[in-house]
């Protein structure tokens, strides 16, 4: 209608803006898409390499790198991405499938690794032990026994061969298993800037 009254009756704009009851905000207003390709790029990174981390821990990466948008906003690309139809629980193949090549230790304590091995005692009961090597040395560092062993026992054990080592490694080997990819463990490997090589 404004722009009808400026043709049709040779007014200015502003005056026909305030005919028409339009705001000028609305008349001028551009819209600027904001580009989502490195956000939607960085997801699909962290999703394919930490194969068991949902909407909320991929966030919390995005948020230590820097990336400011909002969490509606990466929710939306996270569902556009396909991202949360994913099985939380992927095969070996898969989940192998997205293993990155493995580059030589080139010193003592620079790459670490940490498994659980699993046995039984003569009456059946079973236990864990967690065990962590460096690959350099071939040294074992600590086995740590336990019936059940969570997140918090093996951020407790990281911190008591840091500490007995006098030194953090810059990466640590290890599989895609609940334990290690618990908070405490994420948390205490962003704190001490270490690398958790899935």
């Amino acid at each position: 209608m404004a722009h009808y009254l400026q043709e049709a009756y040779s007014v200015s704009l502003r005056r026909s803006l305030r005919i028409s009851n339009v705001s000028p905000c609305m008349w001028y207003y551009k819209k600027s898409d904001r580009g989502d390709q490195l956000l939607r790029m960085r997801m699909k990174e962290i999703a394919a390499i930490r194969v068991r981390y949902g909407f909320e821990r991929i966030l919390i990466m995005l948020r230590r790198e820097g990336f400011k948008d909002n969490h509606k906003r990466v929710y939306r690309v996270y569902r556009e991405e396909g991202l949360n139809l994913r099985s939380k629980r992927p095969r070996r193949s898969r989940s192998g499938a997205h293993r990155l090549e493995r580059v030589d230790a080139p010193a003592i304590n620079r790459v670490w690794s940490m498994d659980f091995l699993q046995n039984a005692l003569f009456n059946g009961q079973r236990f864990r032990i967690l065990a962590i090597v460096d690959n350099y040395s071939k040294k074992c560092l600590s086995l740590i026994v336990g019936k059940s062993l969570r997140g918090e026992d093996v951020r407790n054990t990281l911190n008591h061969v840091c500490k007995e080592e006098s030194c953090f490694p810059e990466r640590i080997q290890c599989d895609n298993g609940s334990e290690f990819i618990s908070k405490e463990v994420d948390r205490w490997a962003y704190e001490n800037k270490v690398t958790l090589d899935f």
